[in-house]
This record gives C-alpha cells, sequence and structure tokens, in this order.
C-alpha cells in the first residue's frame, strides 16, 4: 500500500545532503582538525549515505591554485599551505631545540629502512644508539614502535609516523628522497665511530650545515 501523500517515503527520512553540503561538511571537519582526517573517519561524522570521498574529490579541484590545497597525508587528508608558498610560514629566528647530527642519521634510517631494530640502526651507523636520541624523536611523534620481529629475542622495531610525513609534507614514504640525494646532503656518510659517539653525546646540538633541509624545520603546516 503506497504511503499518504503527506508522509515521506522510508528512504527520504535518510536521504544523504547534496555534494556540495557534502563538500562544506568535509571542509569544515579539515579545518578544525588538527591532525589529518581519514574518509572512514568523516563518514562517522556526516549524515549517512554520504560520499566523504567524492567529496574530497570535488573539494580538491576547487582548492587548486589557492593559497591552501588538500593534502594526502598517509591515510588521512588534511588543508595544508600550498606547497609554493610554504616560504611565507618560516620562521626568522632559530627554534631554541633541533635535531643532533645523530637524531638526524637515526630518523634518516628509520625512515628509510622501517620496520628497523635498534640493532639494525647501530649496525647502519657503526655506532651505538643513545635511549635519549630514540625517546627525542618519539616524544616529536615522528618515530613509534612497531611490530616485535620473530626473531631470538623478539626486538621491538621503529616506523615512521603519519605526524612525520605531514610535517615534512609526504604523501607516504615513497616520497622521500632517494639515497643518493640523501648521502649527497651528508646525512648517510661513512665517519669515525669515535666522532659518531661525540653526536651522540651531543643531541641537543645544531645541525650541520645541509641537514636542515631534509629534517630540520620540515615543510609549512
Amino acid at each position: 500500500m503506497p504511503p499518504a501523500p503527506d508522509e515521506p517515503e522510508d528512504g527520504a527520512l535518510f536521504a544523504a545532503p547534496p555534494l556540495s553540503e557534502q563538500e562544506r561538511m568535509v571542509e569544515a571537519l579539515l579545518f578544525a582538525s588538527a591532525a589529518p582526517m581519514t574518509t572512514r573517519e568523516m563518514a562517522e561524522r556526516m549524515p549517512h549515505g554520504s560520499d566523504p570521498a567524492e567529496a574530497l574529490a570535488r573539494l580538491r579541484k576547487r582548492y587548486e591554485g589557492r593559497g591552501v590545497e588538500l593534502r594526502r597525508v598517509g591515510q588521512g587528508w588534511a588543508i595544508r599551505t600550498a606547497a609554493d608558498l610554504a616560504f611565507l610560514m618560516r620562521r626568522e629566528q632559530s627554534e631554541a631545540r633541533r635535531l643532533s647530527r645523530a637524531a638526524v642519521e637515526t630518523l634518516a634510517i628509520i625512515a628509510y629502512h622501517q620496520p628497523v631494530t635498534r640493532a639494525e640502526i647501530e649496525e647502519i651507523r657503526g655506532v651505538s644508539v643513545s635511549r635519549g636520541t630514540v625517546d627525542m624523536l618519539i616524544e616529536l611523534e615522528w618515530v613509534r614502535l612497531g611490530r616485535r620481529r620473530m626473531t631470538p629475542g623478539r626486538p621491538v622495531t621503529f616506523v615512521t609516523t603519519d605526524g612525520f610525513l605531514d610535517h615534512f609534507g609526504l604523501e607516504s614514504p615513497r616520497d622521500l628522497p632517494g639515497v643518493k640525494e640523501l648521502r649527497d646532503a651528508g646525512l648517510l656518510d661513512n665517519r669515525g665511530a669515535a666522532a659518531e659517539a661525540e653526536d651522540e653525546e651531543e643531541d641537543d646540538g645544531p645541525p650541520e650545515e645541509g641537514q636542515e633541509d631534509m629534517f630540520g624545520d620540515g615543510g609549512a603546516r
């Protein structure tokens, strides 16, 4: 029996809003979010039947050529400053704390070899890695603990986070510069163990010239 004229059909009660309205919802969610959001997280907040992926595609196209852009970060999305305008956001004063060379090299090794154990990091660097160096990278939320290796002792591994990708303007670890570029920047050169050990003792020291471009201030957010 058809519904009465003044009664909406059941489907109308759960009809998704127009895509233009979904665009506005996605824009509001990303603008207010401190961290990148996945389409699943957006769908959980949007009305039933919404298509955040389609809304994102439309919104991303609308932002083309603007001062901000929609950028993919890992599995999520975020509104960030357009890459060619990042220079406007750079601070003139130096930060109170910079990554030491030991921290820069450790971060680079984790980024390029993840998942990687502490022993493997030490083997690549040729010197022991202080607990403080790794703890600092974890505190910055650029590195996190990964799965344990199914080897004797079941050592824990380290991997980079979406926060690392976001800070350096990367969509995924595949967007990292090539290893040759990394070596050319002086981040993976072979130095004596004594010099390396000195770096470990100076974890709060400034990075050497050429490192800041890779793992210093990072990209504008």
